[in-house]
């Protein structure tokens, strides 16, 4: 039985720690009674010395098994019913509606990357059977270190994209839960145990450690049996991290989603067409969540012709309604946020009717060259606000575009002309971002085969990967490749006979042929 308030080591809860917090709920303002302990250092040793020996048999556990282990974690996701929507509700804020959609997204993940390794082609098999005899495949890395991410206490935590993309990878996990939810990330990791005990996991292939320091998650960081961490959160979280994985004796990948001010391109055209209706879809996208999703457009840049649609934004923007945000720590960074860009010199255009503890929308505008000179104006700030710069040429817009950050996405609106017309933003873009959209909105990540969720420093580390999508498997793998090995010591995706009817690149073809 895991007992709340603790750790879950393996099959085995575990209240060494004399340090405790609590979660907060930040609609009726009041903190939730049970409390939790901070895990101690032999807590987080113990977890991640039994997800090393447990790494040791689950790497060698069949695809089908595994895929097995997945969807009884779903199954027991959606068993759960309303007491984990009520519960992630109460720590995060968050709409009912929203986390029922959030939980879907949950579920669905983890059966499509069953679904992923089932079919067995994403191991990348490739054969060269000439002399030497080169054949090569993608194998787990090992232990993985996932840290829950605040603003999705349900696809990005305990069960969300980073630990589906592990498991299904062969990797063992050990979670640090977000403090903001530990009910919530209590009640999953305990589905997760149930789900590997009843079909056969080895112990120790998942365990969940709690802390609201920052000191329990560089412990897990510096650990030396830990092989890979994945993070999403702040620019500070993912970067302290980052260093510090770099400096071990033994670096190790540091897979972290940081956040970005994603930002959207206005072009003339299209807001002469359709100036009105494009301020109305992109507050909606401003507001959606109360401005808390990483996708968030935080940047959106004009040229001429921008009157209409400037000015519905201001009159919406006025009559839009504060709204909870998932902390008070969140919601003070965001209140610091707009301070420090009004200081360096940005203009207030228009903002939503202040409430108690609430974030209120807003919409902030330098110039073109005030963001050219202080390229800080152009920072993160999480919440329901943009910052508007208007272009005064095509040329200036280029050089606003390529004087960015690395972003999780960019955006163009425009007709057919205006993307005509402005060909070289998309390949400046290219270079900036890990999506580009093209007369959408960035917020809504869909959860595919195809879908980046990953960009340039200081989007995340590294630029190659994504955290969304079946690719972000790669993240917990590496290639390995066996050279003139005899058929008996090959794994199956390697036989000649190709047992597992996967495609493999044979020779420079893909194929699903055997090799004569």
């Amino acid at each position: 039985m895991h007992e709340p308030g603790s750790q879950l080591i393996g099959n085995t809860s575990s209240a060494e720690g004399q340090q405790t917090f609590q979660a907060f709920n930040p609609q009726r303002q009041e903190w939730i009674p049970q409390p939790f302990r901070e895990a101690t250092a032999g807590e987080i040793d113990r977890a991640v010395t039994l997800a090393a020996a447990a790494f040791n048999t689950y790497k060698k556990v069949a695809a089908p098994q595994r895929a097995a282990f997945l969807r009884a974690i779903a199954d027991g996701i959606v068993a759960l019913g309303d007491e984990l929507i009520n519960t992630a509700s109460a720590e995060s804020g968050l709409p009912l509606a929203r986390l029922q959609g959030e939980r879907d997204r949950t579920t669905n993940q983890l059966r499509l990357f069953a679904d992923l390794i089932t079919e067995g082609s994403w191991v990348n098999a490739r054969i060269d059977s000439g002399t030497p005899d080169v054949r090569q495949l993608q194998l787990p890395l090992g232990v993985a270190g996932v840290f829950g991410a605040s603003n999705f206490p349900l696809a990005f935590s305990v069960a969300g994209g980073d630990t589906a993309a592990a498991l299904a990878a062969g990797c063992t996990v050990v979670c640090k839960a977000h403090p903001a939810h530990p009910h919530t990330s209590h009640l999953v990791a305990a589905v997760i145990g149930k789900a590997a005990q009843s079909t056969g996991m080895p112990e120790g292939v998942f365990s969940l450690l709690h802390g609201a320091t920052v000191a329990t998650g560089q412990q897990l960081a510096v650990h030396p049996l830990l092989s890979a961490i994945a993070f999403t959160g702040s620019f500070r979280g993912g970067k302290a991290l980052y260093e510090t994985a770099t400096r071990r004796a033994v670096p190790i990948p540091v897979f972290a989603e940081m956040g970005s001010v994603n930002p959207v391109f206005f072009l003339p055209g299209i807001l002469k067409e359709k100036g009105e209706a494009l301020a109305g879809q992109f507050l909606q996208s401003l507001t959606m969540g109360v401005g808390q999703f990483c996708t968030n457009p935080g940047l959106f840049i004009t040229q001429t012709g921008s009157e209409v649609f400037m000015e519905t934004l201001l009159k919406n923007i006025a009559a839009s309604p504060a709204g909870c945000m998932l902390t008070p720590g969140i919601l003070d960074a965001y209140n610091k946020g707009l301070q420090q860009l009004q200081q360096a010199g940005a203009q207030v255009l228009g903002k939503a009717q202040e409430a108690a503890q609430q974030a209120a929308p807003a919409l902030l505008q330098v110039s073109a060259q005030q963001a050219l000179d202080d390229p800080a104006l152009c920072h993160e700030v999480f919440g329901p606000s943009s910052l508007h710069i208007k272009a005064n040429s095509t040329e200036e817009l280029y050089r606003l575009a390529a004087a960015l950050e690395g972003q999780l996405t960019a955006t163009i609106h425009g007709t057919e002309d205006d993307l005509r017309q402005h060909a070289g933003l998309v390949d400046i873009l290219r270079e900036k971002a890990g999506r580009i959209v093209i007369n959408g909105f960035p917020t809504g990540v869909a959860v595919n085969h195809a879908m980046v969720h990953g960009g340039p420093w200081p989007a995340t580390t590294p630029a190659a990967g994504t955290s969304v999508g079946t690719a972000a498997i790669y993240r917990f793998c590496r290639p390995v490749c066996y050279q003139d090995f005899p058929a008996y010591l090959l794994p199956p995706e390697l036989h000649n006979d190709n047992p597992l009817d996967i495609w493999r690149l044979v020779n420079g073809r893909f194929s699903k042929d055997m090799l004569s």
